[in-house]
């Protein structure tokens, strides 16, 4: 599919599936199995490419994807399955059919692979995985290597973030067959995937902020206060393009990303296009729930269940400082001479 087609084929799917109701229900705990179904159907889980795919050829497919579902909020763990079946593809790994969860090695989870004789030890914990609790199977990166782990059982209380969407702590102390564990693909260690993981919450909550922003021109402009539309009101147009500016660099930024990282520049890719969207996220929200007032709030009102998600989705895969502090140590490792020419070849 082309890149257009796979993102009108998504907006569609979501549009009709993913509404305001379905997510108000995700959220109270029930699972949007037919939801789920067509997600799965319209291939959308291998998006980043199938069983064997080396290169990030197909990375705009997913993000595309991915995009769209934060346009819809959509209360589903896509962006963690996609990438674990590709990470287990790549592996040589045949993950189960169905939601799949993550645990990265890195700066949020901690975990170890260890062989053992002919077997592995698996041990760590991943702290608040997305769907933990509905996961047919953990795809577990390591800088060495990939395991495929049968569910875990999340520890109790089971959790959830802001915006509802489950998050649960996972204690990992597995003996694991030789079968379940492969060597870490070329490209495909445990910093690269969690820099994969940054750029797919970028990517939806770009799409997000889009939705965040319609839904604030809109509201302005069918509110009538003093005899005429708010969005006529000089003060409210100023907020509203600021808001614009700060979406449109959010989606350059996620698409700039997109192009880096197939270029094979992904670390400076990922922690740009975090960073900036996060940055975007902060400042956007505060003026949609200004613009909307105290409706904006209200559980009825679809807003919130994009801005909730906003402020959620900022925190996982690392915050705007943490990717601050790691595209500054980048610039520093180029020495004073090579920081422009490795920012004027991006």
């Amino acid at each position: 599919m082309t890149e257009s087609l796979v993102s009108e084929t998504a907006e569609r799917l979501f549009a009709d599936l993913a509404t305001p109701k379905v997510v108000t229900a995700a959220e109270a705990g029930t699972w949007p199995e037919e939801l789920w179904t067509a997600v799965t159907e319209a291939g959308f889980l291998d998006a980043l490419g199938g069983e064997g795919s080396g290169a990030l050829d197909s990375l705009g497919d997913a993000v595309d994807v991915l995009r769209a579902a934060g346009r819809h909020a959509v209360p589903l763990p896509i962006a963690e399955t996609i990438l674990a079946r590709w990470l287990a593809g790549r592996a040589g790994l045949a993950p189960p059919d169905g939601p799949l969860a993550l645990a990265v090695d890195g700066p949020e989870d901690r975990v170890e692979l260890r062989r053992t004789g002919a077997d592995w030890q698996l041990s760590g914990a991943a702290r608040r995985v997305p769907w933990g609790r509905n996961a047919r199977g953990v795809v577990v990166s390591t800088d060495a290597a990939v395991a495929l782990v049968a569910p875990v059982s999340p520890e109790k209380p089971q959790g959830k973030n802001l915006a509802g969407e489950p998050r649960d702590d996972v204690t990992l102390d597995v003996r694991l067959e030789a079968r379940s564990v492969a060597d870490a693909p070329a490209g495909a260690g445990a910093s690269a995937v969690y820099r994969l993981g940054a750029l797919f919450r970028a990517a939806q909550m770009a799409g997000a902020l889009e939705e965040a922003l319609q839904l604030a021109v809109t509201y302005a402009g069918d509110r009538v206060q003093f005899g005429r539309p708010i969005g006529k009101f000089q003060a409210i147009q100023q907020q509203l393009a600021i808001a614009a500016e700060q979406v449109a660099a959010a989606g350059v930024a996620v698409a700039s990303a997109v192009a880096a990282a197939g270029a094979g520049d992904l670390a400076f890719a990922a922690a740009s296009a975090k960073l900036r969207v996060g940055e975007a996220a902060g400042k956007v929200c505060d003026i949609v729930h200004q613009v909307h007032g105290a409706i904006g709030f209200t559980h009825e009102h679809r807003l919130h269940q994009l801005t909730r998600r906003l402020w959620s989705w900022r925190d996982e895969f690392g915050v705007e400082s943490a990717w601050a502090l790691e595209l500054g140590r980048l610039m520093a490792s180029q020495g004073a001479d090579g920081i422009w020419p490795f920012l004027a070849q991006r």
